[in-house]
């Protein structure tokens, strides 16, 4: 079961992202705040939902949240940033996006760089414990499989429909054999043998 809020009376915007992991395309992020009382017998469950539950899912929660918003970061601005600090922007970015401003933010994860003066709290596997991250895992996963999606149809050699970027034997062996897209993310090792790493 997974809780509505971590400090009640406080208006708190749950963030999380998708595609960190990815040899190809943006990473996405989602910020969702929520009202004290939402319930989902679906979202309650959200480390098992399938693609078409997420699918259903996404107007519920942007019908039903106080303000939802999406940040993306280009696989360009990964390379020179790297990826964790694109995480960090996206979810900023999101933020920055929300029509009401929270009082203390929600991050999925063990870490995060402080947005403005606002509190955060860092929560560790937080999509299976609260409802908003659970909500902005909904939300960054479906509007980034949208994307994958898209850029598929141009690039249908790497088995993005069903990959979405993700290292894939299927994904590296179309590197191998068609190279690049201007959508990989040059700066992983996009063969996959060894870690490649960053001068930072």
């Amino acid at each position: 079961m997974l809780l509505p809020y971590l400090n009640k009376g406080l208006i708190e915007a749950g963030c999380d992202e998708a595609g960190r992991g990815c040899l190809a395309g943006a990473v996405y992020a989602a910020a969702v705040i929520l009202p004290p009382d939402f319930q989902n017998e679906l979202l309650n469950d959200s480390k098992q939902l399938t693609e078409r539950q997420r699918y259903q899912l996404r107007p519920i929660i942007e019908q039903e949240a106080v303000a939802w918003a999406v940040g993306v970061v280009t696989p360009e601005e990964i390379d020179k940033i790297n990826i964790l600090n694109a995480s960090f922007l996206a979810m900023h970015r999101a933020i920055d996006g929300l029509q009401v401003r929270p009082q203390h933010l929600l991050i999925d994860g063990n870490r995060f760089r402080k947005y403005k003066d606002l509190p955060h709290t860092t929560v560790v596997k937080g999509d299976g414990k609260l409802m908003s991250i659970a909500a902005a895992s909904v939300l960054a996963k479906t509007y980034r499989d949208d994307y994958m999606l898209q850029l598929h149809e141009q690039y249908p050699h790497y088995g993005w429909d069903r990959n979405k970027g993700y290292p894939t034997k299927e994904h590296r062996q179309a590197i191998e054999q068609h190279g690049t897209t201007p959508y990989h993310r040059l700066t992983f090792n996009l063969l996959g043998d060894g870690q490649l790493s960053l001068p930072f």
